[in-house]
């Protein structure tokens, strides 16, 4: 059956130096075997499929799945099948807020001048790190245990340990090996640089390591974190996958109610028809 479809590229104005995603914009009657048969095909970081929504407040459900398995939710999948939603003619019941529905609950989506941006969902899990942990952390990273400046548990869907390094340039410097866990790592630039933060996402793969591009997930949980601890204020523009040779651009607000808003552009880069 022949299926709408489109390859977006998410957290960038610029196409090919976001994270790419591919969006099927009718996933109705598609089992889970045939939906993570295609997400394994794509092998991409996330592919989506869009599916009538089971509540009245949610515009569209989506699910999301990586080359292995489901998420209950993902930040630049969230982003880029919105995107994709409006582009194909979807229309919310509430202009001003679209409303996802996912495995993690219902996502708010809105526009602004950087973009659409969701509401980051509450962590599923916080706290320190325990020090044993944080240890074999600096193992995986490559780096001497007092690099490390702070650690934390941040998970939103996917099961993020959270690392604060003293910089950018120590986050950039990364070279790690083969990591047991979803880790990301955050540095900050110094005061007065277009960048507020840098940050990177290490992932288990069959192969050994794979990289993030640019992780919306990665990015809402941390924002929580450094907001919470004094340690960022709010609007900030983060980036991402600059040693990948991406130039991924992650914007950070907050509002009156301490909502925490992440966002960024989208565009199209490829769009069809699939055959599922």
């Amino acid at each position: 059956m022949s299926r709408p479809f489109s390859q977006v590229d998410v957290f960038t104005a610029t196409p090919y130096f976001g994270n790419p995603l591919a969006v099927v914009l009718d996933g109705d009657g598609l089992t889970t075997e045939r939906m993570q048969r295609f997400a394994h095909w794509t092998n991409l970081a996330e592919t989506t499929f869009v599916l009538p929504p089971t509540v009245p407040e949610a515009d569209y459900r989506v699910r999301i799945f990586t080359p292995l398995s489901e998420l209950p939710f993902a930040g630049h999948p969230t982003l880029g099948t919105c995107h994709a939603w409006l582009e194909s003619g979807g229309t919310p019941k509430d202009d001003a807020v679209i409303v996802q529905e996912c495995g993690a609950g219902l996502v708010r989506v809105r526009r602004t001048d950087d973009g659409l941006a969701f509401a980051a969902p509450p962590l599923r899990r916080s706290g320190p790190i325990d020090e044993p942990q944080v240890q074999h952390i600096a193992e995986l990273l490559g780096i001497g245990r007092d690099e490390i400046v702070d650690a934390e548990w941040a998970a939103n869907g996917p099961g993020w340990a959270a690392v604060l390094l003293r910089d950018a340039d120590a986050v950039l410097a990364l070279r790690p090996g083969r990591v047991d866990l979803d880790l990301g790592v955050v540095g900050p630039y110094p005061p007065g640089s277009p960048l507020a933060f840098e940050l990177r996402a290490f992932c288990p793969s069959e192969g050994g390591t794979v990289e993030d591009p640019v992780t919306g997930s990665l990015n809402a949980s941390v924002a929580q974190w450094l907001l919470r601890t004094g340690r960022a204020t709010a609007p900030y523009v983060a980036g991402q996958g600059t040693v990948l040779g991406r130039a991924g651009r992650v914007h950070v607000s907050a509002d009156a109610g301490q909502t925490v808003w992440v966002g960024g552009s989208t565009v199209t880069c490829v769009s069809g028809q699939v055959e599922l």
